[in-house]
This record gives C-alpha cells, sequence and structure tokens, in this order.
C-alpha cells in the first residue's frame, strides 16, 4: 500500500470525489474538477488532489485528456466472448454515444473477393459480397475499426446508409436473418501506421484483432470480419466453466496458440 492510499484524508477525499460522480452527479463526458479545483474546494494540497484524480482515472472513473482536462468516463466497453452484441447497443448501455463512419462501402465479386474470405462464405466463382470499412466511435473517440465481407445474397438491396448505423438490426429486422453466432479469433497485435492513424492512437499501439465467421441457423456463413478494436479502449469479458482437460496443440510451454471462442 502506497504511503497515500494509507492517508485517510486522500482516502477521504477519494470517496468525496467518487459520491460527485453517482447518479445526476455527472453526465458522461462532463469536464470534471481540475487539480487546483479540488484542492481549493476540498481544503487539501495539490499533491494529494493529484493523486485522488489519478486514482480515478486507474480505476475508469474519470479520463485524463492530454492537453484539455480530466473528463467523466461512461461504463467500460467490452469484447463479450458470450455473445454477439451490437456496438451501437453496448456503447449506449455504457453511457457512451455511438457512432459510425463508414469509409468504405462496395459490392464485390469474384477475384476482388479474398480467396480465404470466399471459401469462408462458399462464395464460389461467381458469388458476390458485401465489403464495408467502418470506423466506430463512442463519445466522437474512435474505437473500433471493421473490415467486414457480407454474402450479398442474404441482404440484397444493402446501401450505405444501412451500414451507417446498427448493421445487426438491419440483418435481424429488414432481412429477417437468424444469426446463430460466430467462430472468432482474437489476437494482440501492434497496430499499423495507417490504422494507428484512423483510430488515433500512436502507430505500433497495442491492439485487439478479432477475426470472425457468422454463421445462420442453418450453418451457412453470413459475413467474415477483421475487426481492430483499441487496445486502451477495451477489455475481455468472459463467463469461465469449471476446470478440466486442456484438448489441442499448445504452441508454448502451456500456452494456448490461439484463443478461440
Amino acid at each position: 500500500m502506497t504511503p497515500a492510499a494509507r492517508n485517510p484524508v486522500y482516502r477521504q477525499l477519494v470517496n468525496r470525489l467518487r459520491d460527485r460522480l453517482r447518479p445526476d452527479g455527472g453526465a458522461v463526458g462532463a469536464r470534471f474538477l481540475t487539480e487546483r479545483e479540488v484542492a481549493r474546494r476540498f481544503g487539501v494540497s495539490r499533491p494529494t488532489a493529484n493523486k485522488a484524480l489519478a486514482a480515478l482515472v486507474a480505476e475508469g472513473t474519470l479520463e485524463f485528456r492530454k492537453g484539455v482536462g480530466t473528463f467523466v468516463r461512461g461504463g467500460a466497453l467490452d469484447v463479450d466472448l458470450s455473445a454477439l452484441v451490437s456496438f451501437t447497443s453496448k456503447a449506449r448501455a455504457a453511457g457512451r454515444r455511438p457512432g459510425t463512419r463508414v469509409l468504405r462501402f462496395e459490392r464485390r465479386a469474384g477475384g476482388a473477393i479474398p480467396p480465404p474470405v470466399r471459401d469462408a462464405l462458399r462464395l464460389g466463382d461467381g458469388g458476390e459480397a458485401f465489403y464495408m470499412e467502418r470506423l466506430r466511435s463512442a463519445d466522437d473517440v474512435p474505437v473500433i475499426l471493421e473490415r467486414r465481407h457480407l454474402d450479398a445474397r442474404r441482404c440484397p438491396g444493402l446501401d450505405r446508409e444501412a451500414v451507417a448505423g446498427s448493421l445487426y438490426k438491419s440483418l435481424t429486422g429488414r432481412y429477417r436473418l437468424r444469426i446463430k453466432g460466430a467462430e472468432e479469433t482474437i489476437q494482440v497485435v501492434a497496430i499499423g501506421s495507417a490504422d494507428a492513424r484512423l483510430l488515433g492512437v500512436r502507430a505500433g499501439a497495442p491492439g485487439l484483432l478479432v477475426t470472425a465467421v457468422a454463421t445462420l441457423a442453418d450453418g451457412a456463413p453470413l459475413w467474415h470480419e477483421k475487426t481492430l478494436y483499441r487496445g486502451d479502449a477495451y477489455e475481455i469479458r468472459s463467463r469461465v466453466g469449471p476446470v478440466r482437460a486442456a484438448a489441442g496443440a499448445l504452441s508454448g510451454p502451456g500456452l494456448p496458440r490461439r484463443a478461440r471462442r
């Protein structure tokens, strides 16, 4: 335990600041008190005020934006391994304002579709797919870069306007598709320079790359995607079952080669 954490004044200050963030105490995205304001309002030293604010940033209650200030943070965003959940609904549930910027939307056929994607979607040489690149944001902060091929046979007439919102809503509502789930592979990657510029992070920053193939209730593939999540904006959430014997090959001393859902 640090000396600051053992300090009753410090602990009381953290609790009092946290109380300001109870329901109706601080809107998500609102600017929070500065170090100087905390020190003056609560009668503490600026180092104590600074450490209390840093503690709330570390626990995810506040976020610090360099050169701008400290702001109230919404609920955590997560990669849920138990179900397919719309980004739009997940962001709203976390108290964030979702946004989608469609970078690219086109219909592809034949050789324009990468062979691994064509095989995964069982398209054959004459099959077609809608291809989209979407930058998803929460409170105007880009957090996800998505590249997706969608079997065009399943959603005739799909257009750019439809994918600017919740794609899941269009697929299950307008096209009445019953999505069974998806097979996913999750990798930790260093984000390349071009993607880093879009996501607003430095080149080489950590990210989560999810490669997935979704299927319908009858087992037919629906989409193939490669989705990149900012490592500083997402966490992985999963429910773990009972202990059981390991299965499959290992690529190192007790380390799985890849994690699959």
